[in-house]
């Protein structure tokens, strides 16, 4: 079976040969990783199953020091946080979408990568990236702390961006599914440490109906759905298996117990991640991430997951700690 097999394997819910993986970094591990290799791209010497295309973050252009803006016009602050950044400001100030002008969702730059990655790694599943695909899209713009008081005071105005963000996606969903491609991917964080950011009823409010739209539309033509929500979110699987998601990351264990809930939805959810990024791979020993890989893996021989850190991998993971779980990954094929 090709890689893009195995893939499917386990999002249709059948026992795959192996546990597949699929791995990403940060930009400082990323570039340790590029030196060690000696390698640019990292798909090949990892042995990555999943092809990411299109951008998850979108493209930003630097209008400073530290600052770049993106397809939106928001500007960010990258002088912590180098990979995304934090908004420098609000462009949406008032709850209205008078005046507000979205970006061309056929901008070329999204669909560039597609034809040429697949024609290097053609055994890889190919899955298109759309990252801020909803909440986060709506914060960004409208502020957080403006948009979490607009669900209870402009709650009109709200339904009128996430539709107008859907449509948007949607648009883009629609272009990219001109290529050979095997699934969306949406990024959207909807959960903190203890449950949700804005509790059910306000998520099943405005995000489950134009989530319905959107994963409506990759399912009718055939492609799957995948999802990242950072958080304790585990309360929102029923409704998401309803809507049709096939694959739900990061899996994180410090806010879920994946080692229950994982067996419960096999056959039904997927799920990618699990190797603790906040505890045992910053900060446990290089045994500590040989054991819990060795425990995710016989948890996954099953079907139903994908092995893979809990997030994009940061710069608090030494070498040996990412070098392990690298190891334990591959060794499934020796």
């Amino acid at each position: 079976m090709t890689k893009r097999e195995i893939i499917k394997c386990v999002l249709d819910g059948n026992k795959p040969p192996y546990v597949p993986w699929s791995f990403k970094f940060t930009e400082e591990p990323k570039e340790m990783l590029q030196a060690h290799y000696g390698v640019e791209d990292l798909d090949v010497p990892l042995g990555n199953h999943i092809l990411n295309l299109g951008s998850d973050i979108g493209f930003f252009e630097e209008v400073g020091p530290d600052l770049h803006q993106d397809v939106f016009g928001v500007v960010w602050d990258r002088s912590i946080d180098k990979d995304i950044g934090m908004p420098v400001e609000v462009l949406i100030k008032e709850p209205s979408m008078e005046g507000v002008v979205f970006p061309d969702p056929l901008d070329p730059r999204f669909f560039a990568n597609i034809e040429p990655e697949i024609e290097k790694k053609p055994d890889m599943f190919r899955l298109f990236q759309i990252g801020f695909s909803l909440y986060e899209r709506a914060w960004t713009l409208r502020g957080i702390e403006n948009l979490l008081m607009d669900f209870m005071m402009y709650p009109d105005f709200v339904h009128e961006l996430f539709t107008k963000i859907a449509d948007y996606n949607i648009a883009q969903m629609k272009k990219a599914m001109e290529y050979d491609i095997d699934a969306i991917y949406f990024g959207d964080d909807w959960g903190q440490q203890s449950g949700l950011i804005f509790g059910y009823d306000m998520w099943k409010e405005f995000v489950y109906p134009q989530l319905k739209r959107m994963y409506s539309y990759a399912r009718e033509n055939g492609k799957y759905v995948m999802i990242h929500s950072c958080g304790d979110v585990d309360e929102l699987f029923p409704d998401l298996v309803e809507l049709g998601l096939n694959s739900f990351n990061p899996f994180q264990p410090e806010v879920m117990d994946i080692y229950t809930i994982l067996p419960e939805y096999r056959g039904r959810l997927a799920f990618h991640g699990g190797l603790s990024m906040q505890k045992i791979l910053p900060f446990g020993t290089v045994e500590d991430v040989e054991n819990e890989s060795k425990r995710l893996l016989e948890l996954g021989k099953d079907g139903g997951y994908i092995f893979s850190p809990s997030h994009s991998v940061e710069s608090d993971t030494s070498k040996e700690n990412i070098m392990k779980f690298i190891e334990m990954a591959q060794a499934q094929l020796k």
